[in-house]
């Protein structure tokens, strides 16, 4: 359990000081090529989920996010002590999720600025990134175990 909890503080730390640092140190719509023509930092925000879907719903993202939070706060209450890995997944998962929650509840759009044109063509954010990351662990971890969480 303890490393759930420093794994939220980690990511959740991490994304706000990046977002407040995107906020304060650059315009809207403004770009930084880090490596031109493939990675830039660029500030946007984000009214929607992954991709833009569903943008101006943030009613739901909410209520899905606090939903999502219960339920995996649950199962990490649950996981045994020695299980140091789901712990940490389930970390990534929550402080990502903490991070973009923040955002909207905050004010109703997650701010994204991670710009991988020559890869990716959308813009997104660490707490973004920690979510996927831990869901994809998440995900390896329950086709290689014989037991579901």
């Amino acid at each position: 359990m303890h490393l759930y909890f420093i794994m939220v503080v980690i990511v959740l730390a991490i994304d706000r000081i990046t977002k407040l640092w995107i906020v304060s140190k650059m315009g809207l719509a403004e770009t930084i090529p880090v490596i031109n023509g493939f990675f830039h930092i660029t500030y946007i925000k984000n009214s929607g989920a992954a991709f833009g879907m569903l943008a101006n719903r943030q009613w739901i993202f909410i209520l899905i996010t606090i939903l999502v939070l219960i339920a995996i706060f649950y199962m990490v209450v649950k996981l045994p002590k020695e299980d140091a890995l789901l712990a940490a997944i389930f970390g990534l998962i929550t402080g990502g999720a903490l991070g973009n929650l923040i955002d909207r509840i905050q004010t109703g759009l997650v701010i994204d600025f991670l710009d991988f044109r020559g890869i990716w063509p959308y813009i997104f954010n660490v707490a973004d990134s920690a979510v996927v990351v831990g869901v994809c662990l998440l995900t390896w971890q329950i086709l290689k175990s014989d037991k579901m969480l």
